[in-house]
């Protein structure tokens, strides 16, 4: 009956929690509109805004067979299982066993004793230390959750931005392609002149180094395409096999692709505080908390209970007949006396590591405001530029098709004609540049918000 009295008081004080609880980090935020009003795109299909189909089937492609994002879901099962590992603490351990023996001594050979039965223990939680613990490990699991998602969000836009490289490049090639077709022309009709007195040796040579200049330039890029396929490759989860035998597919070319209107320029901030990046920040930092608590309950007695109930023989073969049967239950209680500073020491660490968790916390807080803040204001002058450029190229367009005309009636020199040329093709080159942008700008915005967003309510 005594050990009925200790632990119903055991369990009346099991309420005892040490360590602080969690309170949410003050934070020194902009005003913005009500996050109410403003729901986040999934991040599963943000990319769709596009309107690219086979920009479409490779997010799926890489959701499903990247490594880097597997490796990211296999930390979240070990986190889940992390959870259930700290849960199982706080319940009884049963185990049965059995064992058979001799023992002896100088005096003679003793007597064979053979054993059968359960055992059951169970440490009380009288200070919180596996309830912090628990908390501790979910906390983690949602950090690594979180965690996971900052992989796929990364992913995601990351295969964006390389199909739009892709596209991108495929344009630039096509305008050099065409360039160098038009050069071949001007080396051609300088050569028959040259051939025929007409035109001078340093000419023929300006010509057919502008040609040379583009055709490079043409090999470049197709190596710089090269590249970008393969890394896409990479991204999409393909074997090796794959990437080298299999070629990449295009959907729309680069100036088909939709460009999504208008990004909304003010943008609640708790948009930012649901990026999987800070709330990762938070969830360790929760788990930091909790582990102060775990510390602080090593200054205090740990109490267990044990019982157990089976059978005992001095011979097997009798061990589970009448009279065999045996039982104990006890109680025993545990309490540091001296440790040369080492609770103290845990202490000090687990709240130093706190306060380091922090600080992480709030740097990733303000690198979120930093990157949305860029993301708009380049997504805001991106289309300023390409609507500069785009003024460009239409105007050398008319100066290189007038230029041409009197190059071919001999009112002006060949320099003249390779100097506009230069600048035609350097602006065409610009604005499919500035195109890639724009789109690359919208993705930043997507992944800078943590998904992206959605108009307000009406």
């Amino acid at each position: 009956m005594k050990y009925i009295k200790y632990v119903l008081l055991a369990v009346l004080t099991a309420g005892c929690t040490l360590g602080p609880n969690y309170k949410k980090p003050t934070a020194d935020l902009p005003a913005g509109a009500d996050a109410k009003e403003v729901a986040v795109f999934t991040q599963q299909n943000w990319w769709t805004l596009f309107g690219d189909p086979v920009l479409n089937g490779m997010e799926e492609q890489a959701l499903a067979y990247n490594w880097d994002l597997q490796a990211a879901i296999a930390r979240v099962d070990q986190a889940r299982a992390g959870v259930t590992i700290a849960g199982a603490d706080q319940l009884p351990s049963v185990g049965a066993g059995i064992s058979s023996g001799r023992e002896g001594s100088a005096l003679g050979s003793g007597e064979s004793t053979s054993q059968a039965g359960l055992n059951v223990s169970f440490e009380l939680d009288l200070w919180g230390k596996y309830r912090r613990a628990k908390e501790s490990a979910r906390a983690q699991l949602l950090a690594t959750e979180a965690a996971r998602d900052t992989v796929k969000l990364t992913l995601t836009a990351d295969v964006a931005k390389q199909y739009f490289n892709m596209l991108m490049l495929d344009e630039q090639i096509r305008i050099a392609e065409e360039t160098v077709t038009a050069r071949q022309e001007n080396v051609r009709i300088y050569q028959s002149r040259y051939d025929a007195g007409y035109a001078t040796e340093v000419d023929l040579r300006r010509v057919k180094a502008n040609l040379a200049s583009v055709e490079a330039q043409r090999d470049q890029l197709k190596l710089n395409l090269s590249k970008t396929e393969t890394a896409l490759s990479v991204l999409l989860g393909k074997s090796p096999r794959a990437i080298t035998e299999e070629k990449i597919v295009r959907g729309k070319t680069l100036n088909e692709v939709n460009l999504v209107p208008d990004v909304p320029s003010d943008l609640p901030s708790d948009l930012l505080e649901r990026r999987p990046d800070v709330m990762t920040a938070e969830q360790n930092l929760i788990a930091a908390n909790a582990n102060i608590g775990v510390a602080r309950t090593a200054y205090f007695p740990s109490i267990s209970l044990t019982a157990a109930a089976g059978y005992a023989s001095s011979a097997l073969s009798s061990l589970f007949t009448g009279g065999s049967g045996v039982w104990s239950a006890g109680a025993s209680a545990a309490t540091p006396i001296f440790n040369a500073g080492k609770i103290k020491a845990e202490n000090e660490k687990a709240e130093a590591q706190y306060r380091e968790v922090l600080a992480n916390y709030q740097k990733t807080l303000q690198n979120a405001f930093k990157e949305s803040l860029d993301a708009l204001n380049a997504n805001q002058r991106y289309r300023e530029i390409y609507d500069s450029y785009l003024a460009q190229t239409r105007d050398m367009q008319r100066s290189y098709d007038l230029t041409k005309q009197q190059e071919k009636e001999g009112l002006i020199g060949v320099t003249d004609l390779l100097s506009v040329e230069e600048t035609l093709l350097s602006s065409e080159m610009n604005l499919a540049s500035a195109r890639n942008n724009e789109l690359d700008a919208v993705v930043d915005v997507v992944k800078a918000l943590g998904g992206g967003w959605t108009e307000p309510k009406k």
